[in-house]
């Protein structure tokens, strides 16, 4: 059945699935793969709350990861990690721009033809995508929409950021508009409309890949017509670290106005209830996608994956909405996972990042992974073996912040440096806004240490298990001997690469500290004795 919006897409699949190489004669046993990522979806502000049918139909048969993280809280190179399997130092995507690599004709050429959809189409995989790619796919500095990545047998991509209404699509290099029109253009359904197409028409004879990357939550928050009436009597999350500043914070939370306006508040508000609104679609889209795996017979051979890019926050720390911080509510993402000899009903406290996404599908596939330059891990051990695995315990999150020498006009007693300054002149972001931060979770330590890369060399420290919220900066107070393992160990992720990235964390009984390696030719022994002062 063709759906609406979708006319000449299933001919189009024809014709392109049906010069596919096929792996092997008759039905492949090699299970199928599909990732649905969200756009801006938090976990730790209750994100996952309105997808009640996404958790029933895959954490309930599946896996909850209650310690997923991104790589760097914000899209394009969030998006550049989970498709390369690389930290945003090896990838160098940096911010959302082109200038920062986003898209851009540089990571074209040294990038894409190594993500791990390239590598599963090498051996035989369909791959279909649909929906958000990169910010920037196709602008005209980046190619334009007629440029189609390697390695995708059906393209189905978005141009640019996310949209609900009045946006261009790129079937396969060719641009297609789409309007305003609920039942035709609404970009949620679209997407679950041609994944279904694909789906029915695809071929047999090989397993698929599919990704599907939905607008949701994303700004500008447009509901379905059906869902603009849900959660008007929710509000943002009034917990401890909300309209506060917390205790020693770095400089740009320190500039955000406390207590904010009513105004603000009323915007986060509104924001918070049109983002889960959004979701109800994207639940929708999960349960039509499960409901036809199962018809077809598909569903017991298929991995489901569930995640977003990054998190989101709406009000902590004085903050009205946005990401790019470092602290769990813009860090932490939903994870779930069901699929062949993934026990039902499980909830892991393993420690996993969105570089481990690519490694973990190329697993399953059976590609070998010593052939690949990623940095993150594959974690099908953990999904099949929960308890008996010897996983890591920490992992690097970070950020490259975003600014301009020029003052905003809007906002001008702020001064140059400042960027996303909404509303009341709250900056979200600034060109020294950038830092790195060690992740660490083991058996008797929740922890993150994080340096910033600005005139006062700024640290944090978080013991999470005491201090969920993060409210007490606790970078003068820690032990000294575990302030510089961290730092040691924060140094060692930020020039690591492939299998350096594995080595034993902090608190893993393997490591070995030298403290010797701490001070280097760059300048670090200062750096070190003014964070420890």
């Amino acid at each position: 059945m063709l759906h609406s919006g979708t006319e000449g897409v299933c001919l189009l699949l024809l014709g392109l699935l049906g010069s596919l190489p096929v792996s092997v004669e008759g039905r492949s046993r090699k299970p199928n793969v599909v990732l649905i990522l969200t756009d801006d979806q938090d976990v730790s502000l209750g994100g996952m709350t309105p997808l009640k049918k996404t958790k029933e139909l895959i954490a309930d048969h599946g896996m909850m990861f209650s310690n997923a993280y991104v790589a760097s809280a914000l899209c394009c190179p969030s998006r550049s990690s989970i498709l390369t399997g690389r930290y945003p130092h090896n990838h160098h995507v940096v911010n959302n721009t082109v200038e920062g690599n986003c898209s851009s004709k540089a990571w074209q050429k040294t990038q894409e033809p190594y993500t791990f959809p390239a590598l599963l189409f090498s051996i035989g995989y369909q791959t279909f995508f649909a929906g958000k790619y990169l910010n920037q796919y196709g602008s005209e500095e980046a190619g334009g929409i007629n440029h189609v990545p390697p390695g995708w047998s059906y393209w189905f991509a978005l141009e640019k950021n996310s949209k609900y209404y009045n946006y261009t699509l790129s079937e396969n290099g060719r641009p297609k508009t789409h309007g305003e029109n609920y039942s035709q253009d609404y970009l949620t359904d679209v997407l679950a409309n041609v994944s279904l197409d694909f789906l029915n028409y695809k071929s047999n004879y090989a397993p698929f890949f599919m990704m599907i990357a939905t607008p949701a939550p994303h700004s500008p928050w447009t509901a379905a017509p059906q869902y603009e009436t849900a959660f008007l009597n929710v509000s943002a999350p009034r917990g401890s670290n909300f309209n506060v500043h917390g205790k020693d914070k770095h400089w740009l939370i320190r500039q955000a106005k406390s207590p904010m306006s009513n105004s603000s508040i009323q915007y986060l508000d509104n924001a918070f209830q049109k983002r889960w609104q959004t979701l109800l679609s994207v639940d929708d889209l999960v349960e039509k996608l499960v409901k036809q795996l199962e018809a077809r017979g598909e569903l017991d051979n298929t991995f489901i994956f569930f995640t977003s890019d990054n998190g989101y926050h709406t009000g902590q720390f004085s903050l009205p909405i946005d990401k790019r911080q470092l602290y769990e509510f813009d860090i932490k993402v939903p994870l779930l996972v069901r699929g062949p000899g993934i026990k039902p009903n499980q909830i892991t406290k393993s420690l996993v990042a969105n570089i481990d996404l690519g490694p973990t599908i190329l697993d399953i596939a059976g590609y070998d992974l010593n052939k690949t330059q990623m940095d993150g891990m594959s974690f099908l051990p953990v999904m099949i073996n929960n308890s008996n695995v010897n996983w890591r315990t920490d992992i690097l999150v970070e950020y490259q912040g975003e600014g301009s020498n020029t003052s905003d006009p809007t906002c001008p007693a702020l001064g140059p440096g400042v960027s996303q300054c909404f509303p009341d002149c709250v900056c979200e972001d600034s060109y020294n806004n950038t830092y790195a931060c060690v992740r660490t979770i083991a058996a008797a330590y929740d922890l993150q240490y994080c340096e910033f890369d600005d005139a006062e060399v700024f640290a944090e420290v978080y013991n999470i298990t005491a201090d969920p919220n993060q409210l007490t900066n606790i970078a003068k107070t820690i032990d000294q001997e575990i302030l510089e393992k961290m730092n040691h160990r924060l140094m060692m992720l930020q020039s690591c690469s492939g299998p350096s990235c594995h080595t034993p964390g902090v608190f893993d009984p393997r490591y070995r500290f030298d403290p010797r390696l701490m001070f280097t030719e760059q300048g670090e022994q200062g750096r070190i004795r003014k964070i420890l002062k």
